[in-house]
C-alpha cells in the first residue's frame, strides 16, 4: 500500500496531513515538558515539608527524637526527602531522554518534510510547463491549418476567374503552397511536443510522484515510530525509579516497626527520675499533751491540703508534697544543686561531656598550629614560626583552664553518683576517674535535705529553716531554647575547616552573624543562617559588635 499509487492526486492533502503529525509531535513535547515542571514542583514541595517537620537544633522538641517513635517519624521524613530526589529524576530523565531528543528530531522532521514538498513542487511546475508547450503547439498548429486552407480557397478563386492574370494566379498558388508547408511545420512540432508530453506526465505520475510521496511516506512512519518509542521511555522513566521509591517506602515500615514502647518509657524514666526516696509515713503527733512540737524527720511538709490544720515553719508552709526545692528563675547554681539528684547527676554529666569535647577541639588546633609551626621551621619563606608562639601558648592555656574545669565539675558528679542508690555499670561515667573515691555516705530520703536561703541543698536540718515548696514543676528546667539574637556581625580572616563538632567552616572573606562573644576560652559563636551555627577561633574573624544589641560590648 504506497501513497504514490493510493493518492497521487491528494498533494494538498498529504501536505495538511503531515504539518498536522508534526504539530501533535510537538503538543506531545510541550505536555512532557509540563509533566517534568510537575514533578519539580511536586519534589520541591515534599522537600519543604520534611523540611518544615525537622526538629529545631538546640531545642527541647530535638531532646524528644531520642525516642523510638520520634526518631521513626524523622526517619520517615528524611525518606521523604528521598522520595522528593526520585522526582526530581524523572523530571531531569524526561526532559534529557525525550524534551531534548524530540526537539531535535522534530527540526530535522520539518526540514525532511520542506524537502520532499519542494520536489514535488518542482515537478508539478515541470509538467504544467510542459502542457503549456503542448498546447501552445497546438494553437499554432490550428491556426497554421486555418491559414493554410483560407490560402487554398484564394488560390483556386484566382485560378478560375478568367480576368486575373496569370502572375496573380501563380502567386496565390505559392501562397497556398507557402501556408500548407507551414500547417505541416506546425503538425510535426505538436506532434513532437504531445509525446514529449505524454512522456513526461506518464513520469511525473508512475515515477517522480510516487517516489515523493514514498519517502514522504516513510518519513510520515518514522515520526509515528519515534512517537511510539517515546511514549514507551516516557513510561520507562516512571518505571525505573519505583524500585528506590520502594525502598524509601520499606523504610518507613521498617522505621514504623522499630518503634519500641518499652524503651520509650524507659527514656522517660531516665528523663526525669529524680532519685528521691518516696516520702515515709507522717508521725503521729499528740496535741494533747502540751510539749514543743517539732517537725517530724519524715514530714517534707504540712498537711495535704484538705482543710487540715497546717504545721507551720517560719510562719509559712505549702500544701504540696515535691520532695525537693525547685528554684525561682534566675541564676542557676554552677554545680546545679537546685535540681533533684538524678537531674543533677545528668546535668553533670552533660557538662563533662561538654568540657572534654572543648579539651578536644583545643588540642585538635594545638595539633594544627604545631604542624604549621614545624612547617614553618622547615620552610621559613613561608611564615615566620616564631609568629605562631604567642596562638600556641594560649591554646594551652585554654586547654589546662579547661581540664580545672572539667575536674571541678567530675568531682561533683563523683559526689552526686556516690549518694544515689546503686545503679548499673552502664550508668556509671565512662571515665572511671572517680569510682574509687568513697564520698561520706548521705541519707538518700528527701527529708534529709532542706533548701537553703539560695534555693541549694544542705545537708543539715534546720527546724527554723523555712520548707518553701513551689506548686509548679521543675519542668522549667527543660523549656525550649529560643535561638540567640545575633549581637553584630564578622569577616572571616582566613578559611577554617570545622571539623570536630560543635565548629563551623568559614571561608576566608565571609560574613556571618555573631551570637556570642568570645568569653575567654578563644572561640566565638556565628550564625551563617537559621540550621548553621557554631564555633569558630576568636582569631579567625574580625568581629564588628552591635553597639544597640543587649549585652553588646564595644570591640577594640
Amino acid at each position: 500500500m504506497s501513497w504514490g499509487t493510493e493518492l497521487w492526486d491528494q498533494f494538498d492533502n498529504l501536505e495538511k496531513h503531515t504539518q498536522c503529525g508534526i504539530d501533535i509531535l510537538e503538543k506531545y513535547i510541550k505536555f512532557v515538558k509540563e509533566r517534568t515542571e510537575i514533578e519539580l514542583s511536586y519534589a520541591k514541595q515534599l522537600r519543604n515539608l520534611s523540611k518544615k517537620y525537622q526538629p529545631k537544633k538546640n531545642s527541647k522538641e530535638e531532646e524528644e527524637y531520642r525516642y523510638t517513635a520520634c526518631k521513626a517519624f524523622l526517619s520517615t521524613l528524611n525518606e521523604m526527602n528521598d522520595y522528593a530526589g526520585q522526582h526530581e529524576v524523572i523530571s531531569e530523565n524526561m526532559t534529557s531522554q525525550i524534551i531534548v531528543e524530540l526537539a531535535r528530531y522534530v527540526q530535522e522532521l520539518k526540514q525532511e518534510r520542506k524537502s520532499h514538498f519542494h520536489d514535488g513542487r518542482k515537478a508539478q511546475q515541470h509538467i504544467e510547463t510542459c502542457w503549456k508547450q503542448l498546447e501552445s503547439s497546438k494553437r499554432r498548429f490550428e491556426r497554421d491549418c486555418k491559414e493554410a486552407d483560407r490560402a487554398q480557397q484564394y488560390f483556386e478563386k484566382m485560378d478560375a476567374d478568367i480576368n486575373v492574370t496569370k502572375a496573380d494566379v501563380e502567386k496565390a498558388r505559392q501562397q497556398a503552397q507557402m501556408r500548407h508547408q507551414m500547417a505541416e511545420d506546425s503538425k510535426a512540432d505538436y506532434s513532437s511536443f504531445l509525446q514529449k508530453f505524454n512522456h513526461e506526465q506518464h513520469e511525473y505520475y508512475h515515477t517522480h510522484l510516487p517516489n515523493i510521496f514514498q519517502k514522504i511516506q516513510e518519513m510520515e512512519e518514522r515520526r509515528i515510530v519515534r512517537v511510539g518509542e517515546s511514549m514507551k521511555t516516557y513510561a520507562e522513566v516512571d518505571r525505573q525509579v519505583i524500585p528506590i521509591i520502594g525502598k524509601c517506602l520499606d523504610e518507613i515500615v521498617k522505621a514504623a516497626n522499630s518503634i519500641d514502647q518499652k524503651n520509650d518509657s524507659q527514656l522517660v524514666i531516665e528523663a526525669y527520675k529524680s532519685g528521691f526516696e518516696p516520702p515515709g509515713d507522717v508521725e503521729f503527733e499528740d496535741y494533747t499533751q502540751p510539749m514543743k512540737r517539732t517537725v517530724s524527720d519524715n514530714s517534707l511538709s504540712n498537711s495535704r491540703g484538705e482543710g487540715k490544720p497546717e504545721l507551720k515553719f517560719g510562719g509559712k508552709s505549702k500544701g504540696k508534697l515535691w520532695p525537693f526545692i525547685k528554684k525561682n528563675k534566675g541564676a542557676t547554681p554552677e554545680d546545679f544543686s537546685n535540681l533533684p539528684p538524678e537531674q543533677r547527676r545528668k546535668k553533670l554529666q552533660q557538662k563533662v561531656d561538654e568540657l572534654n569535647k572543648e579539651i578536644q577541639k583545643e588540642m585538635d588546633q594545638r595539633d594544627a598550629i604545631t604542624k604549621m609551626k614545624d612547617v614553618y621551621l622547615k620552610n621559613p619563606q613561608m611564615g615566620d614560626p616564631a609568629s605562631l608562639d604567642h596562638k600556641l601558648t594560649e591554646v594551652s592555656q585554654n586547654i589546662e583552664k579547661l581540664r580545672l574545669e572539667a575536674q571541678k565539675f567530675e568531682a561533683w558528679l563523683a559526689e552526686v553518683e556516690g549518694r544515689l542508690p546503686a545503679r548499673g555499670d552502664q550508668a556509671r561515667r565512662q571515665s572511671g576517674m572517680y569510682d574509687a573515691q568513697n564520698p561520706a555516705t548521705v541519707n538518700n530520703c528527701a527529708q534529709d535535705r532542706e533548701s537553703s536561703p539560695d534555693g541549694s541543698y544542705t545537708e543539715e536540718q534546720s527546724q527554723e529553716s523555712e520548707v518553701k515548696v513551689l506548686a509548679a514543676d521543675f519542668d522549667d528546667e527543660f523549656d525550649d531554647e529560643e535561638p540567640l539574637p545575633a549581637i553584630g556581625t564578622c569577616k572571616a580572616l582566613y578559611t577554617f575547616e570545622g571539623q570536630n563538632e560543635g565548629t563551623i567552616s568559614v571561608v576566608e572573606g565571609e560574613t556571618l552573624y555573631v551570637i556570642e562573644e568570645d568569653k575567654g576560652d578563644g572561640w566565638t559563636r556565628i550564625r551563617r543562617n537559621e540550621d548553621e551555627e557554631g564555633y569558630v577561633p576568636t582569631s579567625y574573624v574580625e568581629v564588628y559588635l552591635d553597639k544597640n544589641a543587649k549585652g553588646a560590648k564595644t570591640y577594640i
